[in-house]
């Protein structure tokens, strides 16, 4: 039903501000489950978590693909992270807009100052602090939001160090308002994103076609995961598939995210095509065949 980001210097009152919005919602008359997604939620250290960019990268991949798996509309979605990076809340509105849902941003605005001693709080009382390296990296590297950017509207602002947080804030209050409201053709206070055809995977005409692809594409995955499982994280060359189906040569290590993510992609790209072209594959060896080419042209060691 809806995705939420909240965003802020780190020791901005994030966290509290996502506990007490999921609060507020779970009380509201609204019946779709509430979840939040966070770096907790995968037991991850904040200071190893961005003690460099390939960590930092690897972070808000595991959280950009959980909140791809989680989006629906049947439910709400809370990402309490730093969020920091306005391309990254792009990705995320992204997101939103192919599953249909809406979308908003909650910013905890606190001056730099406040945060930093709420920090040093946190460490003097023994609880997840930042390191100071880290902590003036990511503030100096914050891009605050701008109701400007579609990816950062509606925009809710807090002030935690002046008003506190708690479920009664006026930016709780509206934010409910706004995640719960119900549209109908009056409503124009309210958007629902709209999937765009590259966002939306089509709809296929023949169901066959459709169960083939899924089910062909998920074997080669799954073919893919188990051989580098026993790589040992060498180039996996030579992966067979099946009789008379292309050879996969994959030049580095694939996570599993990211083979979801290609798998998805794939199919997406696949009913574009079927939209002004030939319809997708009916059966299971033209799907993996062309799913191994795509792969190979996407990972491939030429």
């Amino acid at each position: 039903m809806a995705l939420v980001v909240i965003c802020g210097q780190p020791c901005s009152g994030k966290s509290k501000a996502a506990l007490c919005l999921a609060e507020s919602l779970k009380e509201s008359e609204v019946k779709y489950q509430v979840r939040i997604i966070d770096e907790a939620s995968f037991h991850l250290d904040r200071n190893e978590s961005y003690a460099n960019m390939p960590s930092e990268k690897n972070l808000r991949g595991v959280l950009r693909s959980e909140v791809d798996r989680s989006v629906a509309k049947d439910n709400i979605i809370i990402v309490d992270s730093l969020n920091s990076i306005k391309g990254y809340r792009y990705e995320l509105w992204c997101l939103a807009r192919a599953a249909g849902i809406r979308y908003c941003v909650v910013y905890c605005d606190v001056e730099e100052n406040n945060c930093r001693k709420w920090n040093e709080e946190r460490r003097a009382k023994g609880e997840a602090n930042y390191n100071d390296t880290i902590f003036d990296d990511l503030v100096r590297r914050f891009e605050r939001p701008d109701s400007r950017n579609r990816w950062d509207a509606p925009l809710f602002e807090l002030w935690p160090h002046r008003d506190g947080i708690d479920k009664s804030s006026a930016a709780i209050l509206d934010a409910v308002s706004y995640l719960t409201k119900k549209v109908d053709s009056k409503t124009r206070d309210v958007k629902i994103l709209q999937p765009t055809i590259a966002t939306q995977t089509s709809r296929f005409s023949d169901a066959n076609s459709l169960y083939e692809l899924d089910k062909a594409t998920q074997e080669v995955t799954n073919t893919i995961a188990e051989a580098q499982s026993q790589s040992l994280g060498g180039p996996l060359v030579g992966i067979s598939v099946g009789k008379d189906l292309p050879i996969i040569n994959i030049s580095r290590p694939v996570g599993l995210p990211e083979l979801r993510r290609m798998r998805r992609t794939f199919i997406k790209l696949t009913g574009q095509t079927s939209l002004s072209g030939p319809p997708p594959p009916s059966d299971a060896d033209s799907a993996k065949r062309m799913f191994i080419d795509y792969l190979n042209r996407e990972l491939g060691t030429s």
